[in-house]
């Protein structure tokens, strides 16, 4: 499963690229927080596959959802099973591309927007959200913060545990790239 995933973040990043400069991890991290005044959720996932067309300006992430580990493991297996159902729905993905002045051939840090559709179970919606990109060394970092809400991905909160859960979800996302070759 691990592998058809990073073709796909492959495949969709490099559509009809001749030259241009590909950046890729297998190890991003993507961190989801909810916070109310009757409980804190905090999951991170630290196996995210990242591909960036920095000539293109595209860039693609696929997580699967089961990879998310809570501080408690019931919230994990609830998580699991009663709100993404990731039997079901296993994984989520981000397909999209960013603009601003971000050349990949000086060091720097650029301030960008991403722009795709973000699918977590079976919905897709269109995102639009700031991020950063800083190139180093012939490597790329890639930071965003942005939030979501369960309902606009048809995620089902039930009544007896809906002031445990945030309406908005904190989502923070983190890269570090290498070059493919």
């Amino acid at each position: 499963m691990k592998k058809i995933i990073a073709f796909f973040c492959l495949a969709v990043a490099c559509h009809g690229v001749a030259h241009s400069q590909l950046y890729m991890t297998r190890t991003g991290f993507i961190g989801f927080y909810s916070k109310t005044s009757f409980e804190d959720i905090d999951a991170e996932n630290h196996q995210v596959y990242a591909v960036i067309d920095a000539g293109k300006k595209n860039i693609a992430f696929a997580v699967l959802l089961k990879g998310f580990v809570f501080t408690k493991e019931l919230m994990q297996e609830h998580f699991n099973e009663n709100y993404v159902e990731s039997d079901k729905y296993p994984k989520a993905s981000f397909s999209g591309s960013y603009t601003g002045d971000a050349p990949p051939n000086k060091d720097g840090l650029n301030h960008v927007m991403v722009k795709g559709n973000l699918t977590l179970h079976n919905v897709t919606r269109a995102i639009e959200e700031p991020a950063t990109l800083e190139f180093k060394e012939g490597k790329l970092s890639g930071r965003a913060d942005f939030t979501i809400r369960p309902e606009d991905f048809q995620i089902s909160i039930p009544s007896i545990v809906r002031d445990k859960i945030a309406s908005v979800i904190a989502v923070h996302v983190l890269i570090d790239c290498s070059t493919t070759k």
